[in-house]
Order: C-alpha cells, then sequence, then structure tokens
C-alpha cells in the first residue's frame, strides 16, 4: 500500500515538473539568440526614448509595467514614470541608450521572456538593462525594466562607503 506521504511528494514532483515545463525557457533561447519580436520592441524602446517620443515610449509598457532607475529611490509604476518623463519628452529632451550584448529567454508556453543587455551611454557610459516581457492580447509589453551601471569588484567596497557617507 502507498502512503499518503509518497502520494504527495509524487504530487509535488509532477507538479513541480508540469511547472517547469511550462515556463523553463526554449532551446532557441537558451542557445542565445534573442527572439526578433522582443528584440524589435526592445529596440523601439530605446529609439523612443532617444527620440522623445512620448507615446512610443510609454506603449511598449504593460499598463501594469514598472520602471527601475539606477537610484535606490526610482521605482515608478507607468503612471509616475510617465509623469516624471513628461516635461522632459515634452521638451524634446529623451535619453540615448545603445544596446548591445542582449541576451533573450522565453518560457516554455512562450507567454514570457526576460533580458539582459549591456548598453551605451555618452552621460553614464556603459549601462545594463534587464527586464521582463510578456505576451498580452499577442503582442510582447515590457512589464519591467531595471537600469543599472555595472561597476568593477575591485571598485565596489569604496564605493559603497562612499554612497553610506552620502546618505549620513
Amino acid at each position: 500500500m502507498i502512503s499518503r506521504h509518497r502520494i504527495r511528494v509524487s504530487l509535488a514532483v509532477a507538479v513541480a515538473t508540469a511547472l517547469w515545463l511550462t515556463l523553463a525557457p526554449t532551446a532557441q533561447a537558451s542557445e542565445g539568440a534573442a527572439p526578433k519580436e522582443i528584440d524589435t520592441v526592445l529596440d523601439a524602446f530605446h529609439a523612443a526614448a532617444a527620440e522623445a517620443n512620448e507615446t512610443a515610449y510609454f506603449d511598449l509598457l504593460a499598463p501594469s509595467g514598472v520602471f527601475l532607475g539606477t537610484d535606490a529611490t526610482e521605482r515608478w509604476d507607468k503612471t509616475a514614470f510617465r509623469a516624471f518623463a513628461h516635461p522632459y519628452f515634452a521638451q524634446g529632451k529623451g535619453w540615448k541608450f545603445v544596446p548591445r550584448n542582449r541576451h533573450v529567454d522565453v518560457s516554455g508556453n512562450g507567454q514570457v521572456a526576460w533580458f539582459d543587455e549591456l548598453l551605451d551611454s555618452e552621460t553614464y557610459g556603459e549601462c545594463r538593462g534587464t527586464g521582463a516581457l510578456e505576451k498580452i492580447d499577442g503582442v510582447w509589453k515590457i512589464q519591467q525594466y531595471h537600469l543599472t551601471i555595472p561597476m568593477p569588484n575591485d571598485l565596489a567596497k569604496g564605493f559603497v562607503a562612499i554612497i553610506r557617507a552620502f546618505r549620513k
């Protein structure tokens, strides 16, 4: 006779396996090939920012999208981020980040993707963007974009000391 514990464990393994098969990256994505549709969305996002095209930029964000900036205080939902960016875009001022070295993975069900990319900026030098997209009504939308400035490990402790002193 099979114990209840053994049935629960078997059921948990079956559920976990089914979930993994649904969300695991596809073979194509795990080989580093970025799906063209996602590349197009991310490239359009950067182009709209550089052109200060507010409508195009925010149309690429999901209704529940979030933008995380380089400062720890910068966590904006779509409405708050649009309110922040509007004065810049209204003056024709955007920001230019040129993407390179992008990696994209797509869930097994093809509805969610996550990415990381290196970016070049005249203002900030080398940056990194990471995030997630979701296919909503057949269209890829950015659910989260996180902009960071990567730092060499050898500089980290010194920079952390500067940040701590700044926040006192």
